[in-house]
């Protein structure tokens, strides 16, 4: 390219943002980082600085997807840093995906998994009060994601709880696709697609509200046991049924659907649809509890915030599923009430709905 066009081009970007990544040395950042580096999630006018945050053990490593990203010679990626403290990794972030958590391993009960996952995010989360920009954007992948959210945000009081997501889009991404292939669309023809709930077994895949070509969904599908039984449980083992065919963890998907939920946020939703994210329930309208991270429809102007959606219908069966998924969070949270203040945590959790990516 031309210098003097390059640098013309480049008086028209925006001003660098500073993007911090935990877990930066796994599989999914392997993906999602090149993503973003290339401008694919903030925009071919955004500049980035990348903030990567991984551990003593994965440091070298972590070094070299830092000289991969460099090699790259991406444009808009200006500056590229590593490190293993959160509060030197993120320092002055204004986004930060939070990927890194320790996966589940034989014999290990739910419950530990959210101990000692949640000690690491309720350190994130105090890391991200202390030197993170104070309207950081949080999304959380890590597992369980919905909990973890919840459990950074307690440990965040500088940050507005509205700023904190737990990743539920690749979910979103699975329902779509299963919509468009029974129904012989393009998955880009069906709108609407809401995922309720935790990011585990229980999650809601909501067919009642979705759209196909603007119609409801079940104006054209008309195989209502097909959505209630086979679409709803296709979706909630997707993750499953992958590594039993692929013999990993969905990775570049996760990544895919990471980026998609940056631009949820970061691009106006178009006119009468909405995206799914898990976020925090205090003041909703839909009679879900308050103090939970549960994924709901939201809407967004395109500058980081969002809403929730008024116009929702609801009927017995999706109530019931909700309900479920509600009654799921609410147990994960007194597990883990000693990592937000609120006494000592108990574990009653209703079964073992964990999903594959925990393992």
């Amino acid at each position: 390219m031309d210098p003097l066009f390059q640098e013309e081009k480049q008086k028209s970007w925006k001003k660098l943002i500073k993007v911090a990544v935990s877990g930066a040395a796994g599989m999914i950042s392997n993906h999602l980082l090149f993503m973003i580096a290339s401008g694919e999630a903030f925009g071919q006018d955004q500049p980035i600085a990348l903030q990567l945050l991984g551990s003593e053990r994965s440091f070298g490593a972590l070094e070299g997807v830092a000289m991969e990203l460099e090699d790259s010679l991406y444009p808009l990626l200006r500056e590229v840093s590593i490190g293993v403290d959160p509060y030197e990794v993120f320092r002055d972030a204004e986004w930060a995906l939070l990927i890194g958590a320790k996966p589940r391993g034989p014999g290990m009960e739910r419950a530990d998994l959210l101990d000692i996952n949640g000690q690491i995010f309720a350190e994130q989360g105090k890391a991200l009060n202390a030197v993170a920009s104070p309207n950081v954007k949080v999304l959380v992948v890590g597992n369980p994601c919905n909990t973890n959210a919840l459990i950074c945000l307690k440990n965040a009081p500088k940050i507005p709880p509205k700023n904190f997501h737990a990743l539920t889009r690749l979910d979103e991404n699975r329902a779509k696709c299963q919509l468009a292939l029974k129904a012989g669309v393009f998955y880009d023809k069906v709108s609407n697609m809401t995922i309720w709930g935790n990011h585990s077994t229980t999650q809601v895949p909501d067919f009642l509200n979705a759209k196909i070509y603007g119609r409801p969904v079940k104006e054209i599908i008309t195989d209502i046991k097909w959505l209630e039984d086979e679409f709803t449980k296709m979706v909630q083992t997707r993750g499953g049924v992958l590594i039993k065919k692929w013999g990993r963890s969905s990775a570049a998907s996760t990544a895919v659907s990471i980026v998609d939920a940056i631009k949820s946020l970061t691009i106006p939703t178009p006119e009468g649809d909405w995206f799914s994210s898990g976020v925090y329930t205090t003041g909703n309208t839909y009679g879900i509890a308050d103090d939970i991270v549960f994924s709901m429809p939201c809407r967004s102007k395109g500058d980081g915030d969002y809403e929730l959606v008024p116009e929702i219908l609801f009927d017995e069966s999706l109530r019931a599923r909700i309900k479920k998924s509600e009654d799921e969070l609410l147990a994960e949270k007194r597990c883990v009430a000693h990592l937000i203040g609120e006494g000592v945590g108990y574990c009653d959790l209703p079964g073992d709905t964990t999903l594959p990516g925990e393992q």
